[in-house]
């Protein structure tokens, strides 16, 4: 019997030659790709890990306060405009070109001085025509009169001739009073301002010739939200300060509260009067106005940057003695330039961070920094440039 291989026996022999060479592949890709994680795990244990640990207990550089109770004052802050005690805008009555400036801008008058006079064209001969009419309409009533006592004339012819001097009369009167239209007097005394007239040019009725101001004292009116009309009274003190006159402070009181609510805005408008006899204060301007809302009270105050607001509930971080901090709710009552009025999470003498709070976590190890801290001023300015 003989044996031999054919062509299929050539064909099953060459796979199986193939299968030795690919294990060995195999093997040695999964050596390679094992000493590779090996590796990675090695430095990760060895370097990265630790330095994670090291960075994540660094301790984070802050700048704490310590919390201390004050005596505060609630305050409402408002814009106001200045505005006269007394304050027109003069201007004549009757048409007419200007005559005669008695006046000159920014002078003080008295009551009644005559500012300016239009000219009086053909008006005193009329008044003098008419006082004429009334002298005659006057004697012919007399002697009517006295023609009647002696049954000369009738009652009837008397009281025609009373009606006629009562009219003549009240045509002196009217024209009396056209010849004063043309007379621009101060209606009080004051300062004015600039005059806006010049002689020989000619005024419409009504036109403004000069602004007329009594500044002391001196009104601020300003608008407040409804809630503090529970605090607010006549007589209460209040403070303003203008940009003009940087650092000064005005005092002055409250001495009017409108009678209504403003539907549109639920603003209520105040008046407070204050002292102007140096007249540094002028009708027009605007002022920052401060109103205290009753009586001082003791309260915690912090900076506002100590303060993280969220959604959920204000935060601040407190210092703990191992140098680590913990997260606090609070609740917070009204604000006072930089500051914060703490109700309640917070005690007298805690710690508290003012800055850095975005990296810090509860047990987080602290170091502080208060060589730059936020600022804590009851009543901030801007620095001049």
């Amino acid at each position: 019997m003989e044996t031999g291989t054919g062509d299929d026996g050539r064909m099953s022999a060459r796979p199986r030659a193939m299968v030795k060479p690919l294990v060995i592949l195999f093997v040695a890709v999964a050596l390679v790709m094992g000493g590779i994680y090996g590796w990675h795990l090695f430095v990760a244990k060895k370097f990265i890990g630790p330095m994670l640990k090291a960075m994540a207990t660094a301790p984070q550089t802050v700048s704490t306060v310590i919390a201390v109770s004050t005596r505060w004052q609630a305050q409402t802050q408002a814009l106001g405009s200045l505005r006269a005690v007394r304050g027109a805008d003069l201007a004549a009555q009757a048409a007419g070109v200007v005559d005669k400036i008695h006046i000159e801008s920014g002078t003080d008058v008295a009551a009644g001085t005559v500012l300016l006079t239009l000219k009086p064209n053909d008006d005193p001969a009329k008044l003098a025509q008419l006082e004429a009419q009334a002298e005659l309409a006057a004697i012919t009533y007399k002697r009517d009169q006295e023609q009647l006592a002696a049954q000369a004339i009738s009652q009837a012819t008397v009281d025609a001739d009373a009606s006629s001097l009562k009219s003549a009369r009240a045509q002196v009167a009217a024209q009396q009073a056209l010849i004063e239209e043309k007379t621009v007097r101060a209606p009080f005394a004051g300062r004015l301002g600039i005059r806006q007239v010049d002689e020989g040019q000619y005024l419409a009725a009504g036109t403004t010739v000069v602004t007329l101001q009594a500044p002391d004292p001196i009104y601020i009116d300003y608008y407040v939200p409804q809630q503090t009309l529970s605090t607010m009274t006549v007589g209460e003190p209040v403070s303003a300060t203008v940009d003009t006159y940087p650092g000064v402070t005005f005092s002055g009181k409250i001495v009017s509260i409108n009678s209504k609510v403003d539907t549109a805005s639920r603003n209520v408008q105040a008046r407070a009067s204050f002292a102007n006899a140096d007249r540094r204060l002028i009708p027009g301007m605007y002022a920052n106005v401060r109103i205290d809302n009753g009586a001082a009270t003791p309260q915690i105050t912090l900076p506002q940057a100590a303060i993280t607001y969220n959604p959920f509930g204000d935060t601040v971080y407190v210092v703990q003695k191992n140098g680590t901090v913990l997260q606090r709710f609070v609740q917070l009552g009204d604000t006072r330039g930089d500051q914060v009025a703490v109700k309640s999470g917070v005690a007298v003498g805690d710690e508290i961070v003012t800055a850095g709070q975005m990296k810090l976590r509860n047990g987080a190890a602290i170091h502080v920094n208060n060589q730059v801290v936020p600022s804590n001023d009851l009543n901030p300015t801007p620095p001049n440039e």
